[in-house]
């Protein structure tokens, strides 16, 4: 597909029925990272996945890599697919992205999915609160993204998966990466009203290696279902228990 600024955006489909599943993948990754939920899923439902712009086999030469951008391309892939009623599923900046798309997808989607998108609403980066954030890596980006990426597992994860994420994520173009990241965090603080103006069903499926404030998020209504003995990539790490879940959360959304 095309999206609006002509960037190539790569895309996997499969399978057939409705609602069709959309699956967009986080910061740094592709659309690779959902391998062990495109076969599973697609017998059932069609299914989606595709790579972000700057990201695994999608184009680069966007003037700006921004949550708005990101939506877009996933509005290209729903809107040149002809699919009618959608559900979107983000992952870490994902979350991010779906609701930019969705903002772009009047009518069509029938809800969304955060895969330890957010955990809290209580407390919202500042501007400068994110340029801090961000400033190691612009220093050093591959070592910190390797230990970015390390920390987001919990002790006991698989020391092969670990690796094999850090050394992908990190090899991702930094000026790619350094202004995805930057508008992804700045981007929360423009969730709650998004969300308002959306007022679609949202559930979040967060692992447990950090703590979710459950008040914050249900006052926003986002529905969150915890996994526990996971860390920020529940579909890598245990794909069998992470797509029960996700089943279940897709069937609620049929009731």
């Amino acid at each position: 597909m095309i999206s609006k600024d002509d960037i190539d955006i790569a895309y996997d489909v499969h399978g057939s029925g409705d609602p069709a599943l959309v699956f967009v993948h986080g910061w740094s990754c592709d659309r690779s990272y959902w391998a062990g939920q495109l076969p599973v899923f697609s017998r059932r439902f069609r299914v989606v996945a595709l790579d972000l712009g700057g990201h695994g086999e999608s184009g680069l030469g966007r003037r700006a890599w921004t949550i708005e951008s990101f939506g877009d391309d996933v509005a290209a892939v729903v809107q040149g697919l002809g699919l009618g009623r959608v559900v979107l599923i983000g992952h870490s900046m994902g979350g991010d992205v779906v609701v930019a798309a969705a903002r772009g997808l009047p009518g069509r989607v029938a809800a969304l999915v955060w895969v330890d998108t957010y955990a809290q609403f209580r407390t919202l980066r500042t501007a400068e609160q994110v340029q801090e954030f961000v400033a190691p890596f612009r220093t050093s980006f591959v070592e910190s993204t390797r230990a970015f990426v390390r920390g987001m597992f919990p002790a006991g994860a698989d020391p092969a998966l670990v690796e094999r994420v850090a050394a992908d994520m990190s090899s991702a173009p930094p000026e790619v990466a350094l202004e995805c990241m930057e508008s992804s965090m700045n981007h929360q603080r423009e969730v709650p009203r998004a969300l308002a103006e959306l007022s679609l069903p949202l559930v979040a499926i967060n692992p447990d290696y950090r703590p979710t404030d459950l008040e914050s998020m249900r006052r926003h209504g986002i529905e969150v279902v915890m996994m526990s003995g996971v860390g920020h990539f529940p579909m890598m790490e245990a794909p069998e228990r992470f797509n029960a879940v996700l089943e279940s959360v897709i069937e609620g959304f049929e009731r």
